[in-house]
């Protein structure tokens, strides 16, 4: 077995950690995780239990994804690497990849790679793209075939009055979904349950009761948990719909197209469409109502209520094991989400707004509690990270780099760049810029936003900037992977 000891690197400020001894992980994923919480700044959003997570540990402010859409963002996650064809930006990567290799010399994922070096590895809801980890269509059977299939010593899912997986994913609160109804649903419903009454608060219950076997196990344990909210439908019990008041939710400070960008570089919220019963249709010839767009946000910000309370059941869980002295705990969303921005509703484009996400990880004994981390930080920099905190070697090359250093020294911006493919381009974010270049025949192919006047991304302003444009496409060009070729 080669378990090591968790030791961070010392740093400038000498914010070392004390060595943990065969450090545990808990990792939760979070399905369309803005970094719209109280650790954030968001002063509405009731998010308290990540907040105090947060508390002790790092809010990465600047962490972007590989890929704007769930099941591609999580591929590139758990392998570490860029996309290099585009089967790697699509939903079924894992299937396509993964699914049938049941031998594999080479770790799958970071998960693998833990089992390989002597953790026990659970991974419990949606943690790669299915629901339940297996592959099967939304409308189909569950099949045998797993997603990863050489990752989990166990994988579990209670799917509950839903039956399947991708039932649970879209569940409304009387035991139906999307696919049973035909897709005659609104994309919101404040269901009068508990928290056991969508499927999250079981995935918590889940959790809970793993966690206590895992206590007694004489190995390290990964436990992966995924959670599907604020993902549509923006299902939650009435009770967090009750925390807020609809006159204080937040209009998009942008609900219009950016100047100087063709409309092939957004996408005409076809997802939120898809529930038939939507108050309004959203398109990018107008925006929606103020009246419905605060609905909306509304509702995604009472989903969001919803999943920090059952973080908050898993976290409380942890420390009532007294396993948080010898645990690290990782936060992070798989993408971000326009609400209303650019005149999207969804994810699938390369604009901040759906490639940021919250990213929370920490790391016990560092000195550093509560502190954000306003370095450019990408997906494929967790997989070295946990490897470095947990003493493992990765023995192939990645993509990403470990954040060991920025975690001891948080206060010091470092130079790093952010790479995301989607939609024909490839999108670079720097510190200050965000330089998309598309392989289309649509002009411009080009776009320039300078974050440190135009943090929503108003307007491109690359033609008027050609020795900017000049300076950073070198620095995208080494994130092109040949995809386009």
């Amino acid at each position: 077995m080669l378990v090591s000891s968790c030791v961070s690197k010392t740093g400038n400020n000498n914010t070392k950690p004390k060595a943990i001894k065969n450090p545990n992980v808990v990792f939760i994923a979070v399905d369309d995780l803005r970094p719209e919480l109280g650790c954030y700044d968001n002063a509405i959003i009731k998010s308290p239990n990540i907040d105090n997570l947060a508390s002790e540990g790092l809010v990465f402010t600047n962490h972007f994804v590989q890929v704007p859409t769930c099941g591609a963002s999580r591929y590139s996650l758990m392998t570490g690497l860029r996309p290099k064809k585009t089967s790697h930006l699509l939903n079924n990567a894992f299937e396509s990849e993964m699914g049938h290799k049941l031998d594999t010399i080479q770790p799958e994922s970071f998960v693998h790679q833990f089992k390989k070096n002597g953790y026990y590895t659970v991974g419990i809801g949606k943690m790669s793209h299915s629901a339940d980890g297996l592959v099967y269509g939304y409308e189909e059977a569950p099949s045998a075939i797993k997603e990863m299939p050489n990752s989990w010593n166990e994988f579990l899912f209670n799917s509950g009055k839903w039956k399947t997986g991708w039932n649970a994913f879209f569940a409304y609160a009387n035991g139906e979904n999307r696919q049973s109804l035909k897709r005659q649903v609104k994309p919101y419903e404040s269901g009068d349950v508990d928290d056991n009454g969508y499927p999250d608060g079981l995935t918590a219950e889940l959790a809970i009761a793993k966690l206590k076997e895992l206590k007694n196990k004489n190995n390290p344990f990964f436990l992966g948990v995924g959670f599907f909210k604020p993902h549509l439908p923006f299902n939650a019990p009435k009770k967090y719909w009750d925390l807020y008041d609809r006159s204080d939710m937040p209009l998009a400070p942008n609900p219009f197209i950016p100047k100087n960008v063709n409309k092939n570089s957004l996408q005409k919220s076809g997802e939120f469409n898809g529930y038939q019963l939507t108050d309004e249709k959203a398109g990018l010839t107008k925006p929606l109502s103020d009246a419905y767009s605060k609905k909306l946000t509304h509702a995604y910000y009472a989903a969001v209520s919803y999943v920090d309370a059952q973080i908050g059941k898993i976290i409380t869980e942890i420390k009532a094991l007294g396993l948080d002295e010898n645990t690290i705990v990782v936060i992070w969303g798989d993408h971000g989400w326009h609400l209303g921005n650019d005149l999207v509703w969804g994810k699938h484009t390369l604009f901040d707004v759906a490639l940021r996400s919250a990213l929370i990880i920490k790391v016990p004994g560092t000195m550093s509690q509560g502190k954000k981390v306003n370095t450019v930080v990408e997906s494929v920099d967790i997989y070295p990270t946990l490897m470095e905190l947990c003493g493992i070697s990765a023995d192939y090359p990645l993509d990403g780099k470990s954040l060991v250093n920025t975690i001891s020294n948080p206060d010091t911006i470092q130079n790093s760049v952010a790479y995301s493919y989607f939609n024909n381009g490839i999108s670079m974010r720097t510190n200050q810029y965000r330089l998309t270049k598309y392989w289309r025949t649509e002009e411009p192919t080009l776009e320039l936003y300078d974050h440190d006047k135009d943090p929503w991304e108003t307007k491109n302003i690359a033609k008027e900037n050609p020795e900017i444009v000049r300076l950073l496409l070198p620095l995208l060009a080494k994130g092109n992977t040949g995809l386009y070729n």
